[in-house]
C-alpha cells in the first residue's frame, strides 16, 4: 500500500475500565519489530464516562445517545492521537496511520436471544481521520466475527509475534477484563491458546466507586484491609462462563454494573473492605482456574507475565502469586515493555498489518474459520 514505508503508527486503546484512552506512538524498524517511542493516557472526562456506561446499559441506552457518543468519542480519541504527536515531536508525515480499537459498548460473541454474533465499538474513524489528517484503521473485531470468530481476543497475535520464547510462557493482561495468551515453548500459530479469563479490574473498580466513591482501589490498599468471603468467591466461580472451553470472550455484559448491584443485594452484610478483598481474590482465582482447566492439560505453565492496569496493584499481584505457587510471576516491565502500554502498542501492530494487507487474527484464539485481514481503513482526508 502507498505510504507503507512510513515508520510510525499511533495505537489507541480504550478498554472496559473506562479510565481513559491510551495512545502509543510506535516506530517499526526495517525488521518490522515495534519500539514504543511515546505513551500517554488521556483521562476520560466524568460525563463522557457516564455516557459510555449508559450506552452499555440495556435499560439506559437509546439510539440518540449511541449516535452522538460515536462522534464524541471520535473527537476524544483524535485528541489523544494529536497529543502523542505533539509531545513526541514526530512529524505527521512519517505516520502511516492511527489504529483505533474504539470503545466497546456491546459484544455478543455467540448467538443469544435471537441475535447473531456481533460487536459494536464506538469512536467515529472519520472524525479521527479529519482531526488528525491521518488514515485510520478501526473496527478490528468485525471481520474476525464475519468468519465465525468471537472477535476476541485479538492481542494474542501480537503476543505470539513478540513474546514466544524457549520456555512455556503465559501472558495475562488485567484491564477491565482479564485475558491470557499461553505460548508453549517454540509454538506454532495454531498452537497458541488464548481466551478471556474473566473479570480483571472491572468488579473491583465498580465496588470502589459504589462503596467508597473512588474510581479504583489504588495499590489495592482497601482490599488489603479486608478479608475475602469464601462463600461469595465460590458462588462467583460457579458461573457458567468459567466452565466454557476456549475460545471465549466476556465483558461488561456479564461482569459490569449489574453484576455488582446483584451481589450487593444478595449479600447485604459484607463490609466494604471485605467486598474489595473478595473481588481481588476473584480475579486472581479466576486466572488460576483458567490456567489449570484450559492450559495445563496441554502444557505446564512455567512463567506468567502480568500486564495491564492490574499489574500495578501489589495486593492483586500477591494474590496471584499465592494462587500459583509453582509459577514464576513477572510483570511486562521485566521483559522491557510497559504494562500499561501493551494493548495500545498491540493495536498499533495490528493496524500496520492491516495497512500492509496482512492477516491479524489467530483462529486458534478466536475460533475463526481462517485468518483474515482485520479492520476498516478510513483514508486521510487531506
Amino acid at each position: 500500500m502507498k505510504g507503507a514505508d512510513k515508520p510510525y503508527v499511533i495505537g489507541l486503546m480504550s478498554g472496559t475500565s473506562l479510565d481513559g484512552v491510551d495512545a502509543a506512538l510506535v516506530r517499526f524498524g526495517e525488521d518490522g519489530k515495534p519500539e514504543l517511542v511515546h505513551f500517554l493516557t488521556l483521562p476520560m472526562p466524568g460525563d463522557l464516562k457516564t455516557q459510555v456506561l449508559d450506552c452499555c446499559s440495556l435499560d439506559r441506552s437509546d439510539i440518540r445517545l449511541t449516535c452522538g457518543l460515536n462522534a464524541r468519542l471520535g473527537a476524544f480519541f483524535a485528541q489523544a492521537a494529536l497529543r502523542a504527536l505533539e509531545e513526541s515531536g514526530v512529524p505527521r508525515e512519517e505516520v502511516l496511520c492511527v489504529a483505533s480499537h474504539g470503545q466497546t459498548v456491546y459484544h455478543i460473541p455467540v448467538a443469544e436471544a435471537g441475535w447473531p454474533p456481533s460487536t459494536l465499538q464506538l469512536g467515529e474513524p472519520a472524525v479521527i481521520a479529519y482531526e488528525t489528517g491521518l488514515a485510520v484503521v478501526s473496527s478490528f473485531r468485525a471481520m474476525d466475527m464475519a468468519v465465525n470468530g468471537r472477535g476476541a481476543p485479538l492481542v494474542p497475535y501480537v503476543d505470539y509475534l513478540l513474546f514466544r520464547c524457549g520456555h512455556n510462557r503465559a501472558l495475562q493482561n488485567i484491564g477491565g477484563v482479564g485475558n491470557v495468551t499461553a505460548l508453549k515453548a517454540g509454538c506454532r500459530p495454531d498452537e497458541v491458546i488464548a481466551f478471556d479469563t474473566g473479570p480483571g479490574n472491572m468488579v473491583m473498580d465498580a465496588l470502589a466507586r459504589r462503596l467508597f466513591g473512588l474510581p479504583y482501589d489504588e495499590n489495592g490498599r482497601l482490599a488489603a484491609q479486608g478479608r475475602p468471603r469464601e462463600h461469595i468467591l465460590q458462588d462467583w466461580l460457579g458461573l457458567p462462563f468459567f466452565s466454557l472451553p476456549p475460545p471465549k470472550a466476556t465483558g461488561r455484559e456479564l461482569f459490569g454494573e449489574q453484576f455488582v448491584l446483584e451481589a450487593l443485594a444478595k449479600y447485604p452484610d459484607v463490609s466494604p473492605n471485605d467486598w474489595l478483598a473478595t473481588a481481588a481474590l476473584f480475579t486472581a482465582a479466576s486466572i488460576r482456574r483458567s490456567l489449570e482447566d484450559f492450559v495445563v492439560p496441554h502444557f505446564p505453565v512455567e512463567e506468567l507475565v502480568v500486564s495491564g492496569g492490574g499489574s500495578y496493584n501489589p495486593t492483586l499481584l500477591a494474590m496471584i502469586k499465592d494462587q500459583l505457587p509453582n509459577v514464576r510471576v513477572r510483570t511486562q516491565e521485566d521483559l522491557g515493555f510497559r504494562s500499561d502500554a501493551k494493548e495500545a502498542l498491540a493495536f498499533a501492530v495490528l493496524g500496520r498489518e492491516t495497512m500492509l494487507g496482512r492477516p491479524g487474527n489467530l483462529p486458534a484464539a478466536t475460533g475463526a474459520s481462517r485468518q483474515v485481514i482485520l479492520g476498516n481503513i478510513t483514508p486521510a482526508p487531506r
